[in-house]
């Protein structure tokens, strides 16, 4: 079977786990990577830099290459990237990496451009949205949304009906207990445990978590 043909965005611990998964998924070949801190012609993690994201309209006019994924850690980070991408050539299709090892329930739903680590448990209806990542053996149970860009960390348990926005974090092994919502660009930090709804553009921690502070659209935390 002939694979079809995708790039890598970024170029970072992020992209190594992420390139473990497509070559574990083994359905894309990775013809190589863009990204702006490396040397072009550079080999990282085994693929060539081919440039940055200013080189893709080249790339595609050489290549006819217009499929790949997005390989950022830091959300807005990522989503600033997709949009460029988007500017440069607006029918550009992204692609998931999930690792064969996930566990998806029925109608459970992966969007496009997602990052699934090994172990994800998406139980049944649950919808991950676009360019989303999902750590290593992370839970989530039924009926849950995690909204475009968010990232929802290793370890992290979710109960039912749980809302998590747009661009949010949950962070390492964090827990959220059944039908919380949790808003757009709110952090949860590590190990903590949601028993009530959080707004947007917040930082909340603890056990039981509680608002530390408001937070700003972008604001780095990675």
């Amino acid at each position: 079977m002939t694979k079809e043909k995708i790039l890598v965005f970024g170029a970072s611990d992020y992209t190594c786990y992420t390139i473990d998964v497509l070559e574990k998924q083994n359905e894309y070949e990775i013809f190589g990577i863009l990204d702006y801190n490396i040397k072009k012609d550079d080999i990282f993690h085994g693929y060539k830099i081919l440039g940055n994201d200013d080189d893709l309209p080249e790339i595609y006019k050489n290549t006819g290459i217009k499929k790949g994924i997005v390989t950022i850690g830091d959300n807005y980070t990522r989503k600033k990237v997709v949009e460029r991408i988007l500017g440069y050539i607006p029918d550009f299709t992204f692609v998931s990496a999930i690792h064969p090892s996930v566990i998806l329930g029925k109608n459970a739903r992966i969007g496009k451009g997602c990052a699934v680590m090994a172990g994800v448990i998406l139980n049944n209806d649950t919808v991950v949205g676009n360019h989303c990542y999902i750590g290593t053996n992370a839970s989530l149970d039924h009926d849950g949304i995690v909204g475009d860009f968010s990232n929802v960390m290793p370890g992290v348990t979710t109960g039912g009906n749980v809302r998590i926005g747009f661009c949010s974090t949950l962070g390492l092994g964090a827990k959220v207990i059944h039908g919380r919502t949790i808003g757009d660009h709110t952090i949860i930090g590590a190990g903590a445990v949601v028993v009530k709804d959080f707004g947007d553009q917040l930082v909340a921690f603890g056990v039981p978590a509680k608002k530390i502070r408001d937070r700003k659209v972008g604001e780095k935390y990675l």
